[in-house]
């Protein structure tokens, strides 16, 4: 066992008391936090617009700051992102994220000298976590890539700009940096389909063993490298042995994933976002992540169906509980107060806290009151691609409120790696799953609202194609799994199977 080996065992040993200690602790953790935010930030331009020298509680913070997203938040955000120090936070920000907004245009997300610690002590954290539990540190030894966005950063008013993991980028321990693949020449390319063949360029002949990224980015990469070579990801990389993956479920690509790495390999589930890192998968063999109640974020949550009431109830911590869909709220110590991140969650346990990402509070299908969530049409079509052995490399759903005949529809957007045999009985089980999770989508079916959804093929690499004419090929760039319109679907027509 090389040190390098060794002393990843000790640190993972320290981490695992550390995080044991807060995780059983999580009242008294969040309130923790929420003391400091307010302490520190009470002298900021929004604190004192916001009273905070007289909160002294958590009741107190409600009726003083209301709930927020980015729009409610911008003229603050510009003020700093113009330079002006103590406005959300004190002091200037270290760093502006900027985020693609899909309503607001670009977004700048703050990212301060307290906050930057937690983005980079949770990515850590996430391994030694893995490490302490299989006593897996093979890895550790060899090549690690990970696939992100652009290193390369601009700078106003004292403070850059970039991506997320550009930024992020710039904080990787020095032990790591002998290791770390691409490049930095590399990682600075922006076209994607000339960073991946430079990327595959760099990689096919090293020892890799750690692949990081999101998954539809991945496989295309690995597509490339087994095409390239004949052989499966195992044999061109044979001590490959970890994957590390964030922002999409895995589970609609990992039957194709293990095919194209012919063995199964273990991964690791990361929450990171602008706004914070919020959880990792810290066990194995256990659903959910670790949400991170001791890192500078304090989280309210309101049940998903009661978002939009003029004033539905806010959760904390304690009052939570499991399979419940929330819209997670969070004020951080990069500024943002009770601020609306966008994501829904699910707890699956409460001691600890553990959590799934269910969907975006935006992204939904509704337009017939159904209600119709991410974790519903991805566990719906991972069942039905396990039962009729089907591979999808990407997939959408939009509803069909006018068609051109008979009873609307949910429309299914589908670019297969492998075809069910039936595809009648395929589309049944996506059907039958769906409306055994979501009652409202039953009674639809039943009443004669709608019929069964139609699933729309897309040629082979449509969706990168789509995506590519939109500008946002490659990087964090993501397909929305579910529209309440037709704006995508209209837009994917191009990119449908021709019928033979």
């Amino acid at each position: 066992m090389s040190l390098k080996q060794i002393g990843a065992k000790i640190y993972a040993k320290i981490s695992a008391y550390k995080t044991a200690s807060w995780s059983n602790n999580p009242v008294k953790s969040q309130e923790r936090v929420f003391k400091d935010l307010i302490a520190k930030a009470k002298h900021t331009k929004f604190g004192k617009e916001h009273d905070f020298e007289k909160i002294s509680n958590y009741e107190t913070f409600q009726k003083q700051v209301s709930i927020s997203d980015y729009e409610a938040l911008r003229p603050y955000v510009e003020e700093a992102v113009a330079g002006k120090e103590d406005i959300l936070w004190p002091g200037k920000p270290l760093y502006f994220a900027k985020t693609s907004g899909t309503t607001s245009g670009a977004k700048y997300i703050p990212l301060t000298k307290d906050s930057m610690p937690n983005h980079i002590d949770a990515a850590r954290n996430a391994i030694l976590s893995y490490i302490h539990e299989t006593g897996n540190t093979e890895f550790v030894d060899g090549k690690m890539i990970f696939l992100q966005g652009s290193p390369e950063l601009d700078q106003k008013n004292g403070i850059h700009f970039g991506r997320l993991s550009g930024i992020v980028a710039h904080f990787i321990p020095a032990y790591l940096q002998a290791n770390r693949m691409p490049s930095w020449e590399t990682n600075t390319i922006e076209d994607w389909n000339t960073k991946i063949k430079k990327i595959v360029e760099e990689t096919e002949v090293e020892d890799m063993r750690l692949i990081s990224g999101i998954p539809s980015w991945v496989q295309t990469y690995f597509e490339i490298l087994v095409k390239k070579h004949q052989k499966s990801i195992s044999e061109i990389f044979p001590n490959f042995s970890l994957f590390i993956y964030g922002g999409v479920n895995y589970e609609p690509y990992r039957s194709k994933f293990e095919e194209l790495v012919g063995k199964k390999i273990d991964s690791i589930e990361l929450y990171p976002a602008s706004e914070g890192f919020f959880a990792y998968q810290d066990k194995q063999n256990v659903n959910g992540m670790l949400l991170l109640l001791n890192a500078g974020i304090f989280y309210e949550f309101i049940k998903a169906d009661e978002f939009f009431e003029e004033h539905p109830k806010v959760y904390t911590i304690k009052d939570v509980e499991t399979d419940v869909n929330y819209v997670m709220i969070i004020s951080n110590n990069a500024g943002l107060w009770r601020y609306n991140v966008g994501d829904t969650i699910m707890f699956t346990s409460t001691k600890p806290y553990r959590v799934i990402v269910s969907g975006r509070i935006k992204h939904f299908t509704s337009a017939f009151g159904e209600h119709v969530i991410a974790k519903e049409v991805e566990q719906a079509i991972q069942e039905a691609s396990q039962k009729h052995k089907a591979q999808i490399s990407e997939f959408t759903v939009a509803p069909q409120v006018k068609p051109e005949k008979g009873l609307p529809y949910h429309e299914w957007f589908i670019e297969f790696q492998k075809e069910p045999d039936n595809m009648e009985d395929f589309i049944n089980t996506i059907d039958h799953s769906v409306r055994k999770q979501n009652s409202y989508y039953n009674d639809l079916i039943s009443g004669n609202i709608l019929r069964k959804l139609v699933v729309t093929k897309i040629e082979k690499d449509g969706f990168q194609e789509f995506m590519s004419a939109r500008g946002k090929l490659g990087g964090q760039n993501k397909i929305p799994r579910l529209s309440n319109d037709r704006e995508i679907a209209e837009q994917l027509l191009p990119f449908t199977q021709k019928a033979d």
